[in-house]
């Protein structure tokens, strides 16, 4: 997949690959040697564009976080290609006990950059995101601390995740009127049966200002692999949120069209669900997690994918909202 087409960052000159590689499950699901496995087989595919957090693993025991940045920091030393990756992280949860170890005020951003910088073994961050929104800062104060990174050379572009879209706006009209960065990019919660969140009014606002979408979840916590079943369904111990969310009749109802649409194109439910959303308008690049090299060969599998026209309408109409 050398001959990868890349796509640009919302009105950015920046090229990314339309597939972004989640790295949540580094140092955490998958341990460091599969993890480097995964991003040398990402990155012999064409993909360039790695998505992390501060905050990957802190939810593990023992875990302080960071533990994620610390392996694509190491495995781009190792193989001594920074400059041809994309990285993008975010800054906004709970990284230590103290009040101010958390949130978007100028001094957690200020100290958490350089606490990213130092675990990523990396003088600049390519995409740095305000992880989700801090009702206790006032946008200005956020945006000044980015626009300040971003000047001094320690960040390239500023992006945002689960922001509302009020918050969004609010943002984009601060930049504009006070001269300072703007977001570039949205990491939404996105995929084919949870869609009304994104598309209800914040796919509007991307596609009017420009924004990249980069969708998290693409594949709904592994629901739209096809892997769950209706027979099994009351029996799944390990379902979890999955379960509670799309275990319903809109939810069936749109694996069932993802089957379908498989069976006729002899392909994987994954690549259909991605392919699906690959094909939306204002589309970057999802983000797909992989524990195992097999998964991430499956998920690029998509990008190799068509969908008829058919294919589309019979897929947004299983899954209307």
């Amino acid at each position: 997949m050398s001959g990868m087409a890349y796509r640009r960052l919302g009105r950015t000159g920046l090229k990314v690959s339309p597939l972004c590689l989640g790295s949540m499950q580094f140092g955490w699901t998958a341990d460091e040697e599969t993890s480097f496995a995964v991003m040398d087989a990402f990155a012999a595919a064409g993909g360039n564009f790695i998505d992390s957090a501060d905050i990957y693993s802190r939810w593990v025991e023992g875990n302080a976080g960071g533990v994620s940045e610390e392996v694509i920091g190491r495995w781009m030393r190792s193989r001594g290609n920074r400059e041809k990756m994309v990285i993008a992280t975010k800054v906004r949860g709970q990284m230590g006990p103290g009040p101010n170890d958390q949130g978007l005020s100028r001094k957690h951003i200020v100290g958490a950059c350089e606490a990213s910088l130092r675990r990523l073994q990396t003088d600049v961050i390519d995409l740095y995101q305000a992880h989700y929104f801090d009702a206790e800062t006032p946008i200005d104060e956020t945006l000044d601390a980015f626009d300040r990174l971003v000047q001094q050379g320690k960040v390239r572009y500023i992006g945002c995740s689960n922001y509302p879209v009020w918050r969004l706006m609010e943002a984009l009209w601060t930049s504009d009127r006070h001269g300072l960065v703007s977001y570039c990019s949205l990491q939404p919660h996105y995929n084919l049966v949870h869609r009304k969140e994104f598309e209800q009014e914040l796919a509007e606002v991307c596609q009017a200002y420009g924004l990249g979408v980069i969708p998290y979840s693409p594949l709904a916590g592994g629901f739209l692999t096809g892997k769950y079943s209706r027979e099994g369904a009351e029996d799944s111990v390990r379902a979890g949120s999955v379960r509670s969310r799309y275990f319903n009749k809109a939810g069936w109802s749109a694996l069932d069209a993802v089957r379908s649409v498989a069976a006729e194109l002899g392909a994987a439910p994954p690549s259909v669900s991605l392919a699906w959303l690959l094909a939306r308008p204002g589309m970057t690049a999802p983000i797909v997690g992989a524990n195992t090299v097999e998964q991430l060969l499956g998920s690029l599998a998509a990008l190799e994918l068509r969908l008829e026209p058919e294919h589309v309408e019979r897929l947004d109409g299983a899954s209307a909202w």
